[in-house]
């Protein structure tokens, strides 16, 4: 996402250096959606593994109604529109096939069956293997698994934001047997040393308008931040992948995002790092939710709702 939107200018050639140094560090799952650019992010995607294609398991969504000139409109659960982004998506990624094909946000003015009956559609017609919701409620992912079987749900978890363990999403998908796939789980870029100020981020940064980078709950969340490097140095860590292992502690699969091959390194060593129980309680005390300043998205949504 970071590559082609929301968090600033970006280089394309750093970023098609960096995906491929993914693919060649063993990352195999890329995440993208169209509503990265809009479409930018899967056109760099499509271009960076053209060749590789067959090395990563890819995942795009369909996200909010956009034209085809980049034109967002609201949300679209509708077969009709995501049939016809499927299939832009399949054009921009260059590829036959999607190995995960996400709902970005469910439509509450579409009934989720409807939404993943049309999903299920491109499942027969052999456009898309696997299906996705992201960010839903437990009543809505048992609706939408009842009516194709879910591979994933992609919901935000991290340190700072363990609501989806808390409000019973993540014990449906364990029971369903359905895989949670974590965004954000470095808290937006603060669980890591790159940001340590707000002049770190760009001035047209979306970060800049989010309730935890505002300047007093900003620097609140850096001393809680500041307890879990103390905790990563004993371990050896840096607080990025102390955060990344807390994540996978959880039965997740963390996609932390990343612009430069040196902070993917620092990202996929992680993957090598084992807490013990008195590692994840420590970093319960050291991070406890009421003292997290600001709520996680611009706006809060009531617990069970859809997001």
């Amino acid at each position: 996402m970071g590559m082609s939107a929301f968090y600033g200018p970006t280089d394309e050639t750093d970023a098609v250096a960096t995906l491929r140094h993914a693919v060649d560090a063993g990352v195999t799952f890329v995440d993208t959606a169209e509503a990265y650019g809009p479409f930018e992010n899967e056109k760099l995607v499509g271009r960076a593994l053209r060749d590789r294609r067959d090395e990563v398991v890819l995942a795009t969504k369909a996200s909010a109604e956009t034209d085809d000139d980049g034109t967002v409109h609201g949300r679209n659960g509708t077969p009709e529109y995501i049939r016809r982004a499927a299939d832009r998506s399949l054009r921009h990624l260059g590829t036959d096939v999607i190995d995960l094909y996400y709902l970005h946000r469910a439509d509450p003015a579409v009934p989720i069956e409807e939404s993943v009956g049309a999903m299920s559609e491109l499942v027969a017609a052999g456009k898309v293997r696997h299906l996705g919701l992201s960010e839903v409620s437990v009543e809505t992912i048992r609706r939408a698994h009842a009516v194709h079987p879910l591979a994933a749900v992609q919901s935000e978890l991290s340190l700072f934001s363990p609501d989806v363990l808390r409000n019973g999403e993540k014990a449906v998908m364990d029971e369903l047997g359905i895989g949670f796939v974590a965004f954000s789980p470095l808290g937006r870029g603060v669980l890591t040393s790159s940001v340590r100020s707000l002049d770190d981020l760009a001035p047209d940064d979306a970060r800049r308008g989010l309730p935890r980078f505002q300047p007093e709950a900003f620097a609140a969340n850096l001393r809680l931040v500041d307890r879990v490097r103390e905790i990563a140095a004993e371990k050896g860590a840096t607080e990025a992948q102390v955060a990344l292992a807390w994540v996978v502690a959880q039965g997740a699969v963390p996609i932390p995002g990343t612009r430069r091959p040196e902070r993917l390194d620092e990202n996929a060593a992680a993957a090598g790092l084992e807490l013990t129980a008195d590692d994840l309680r420590r970093l319960a005390d050291a991070v406890p939710q009421e003292q997290v300043a600001g709520h996680r998205d611009y706006a809060p949504t009531p617990d069970g709702q859809d997001r």
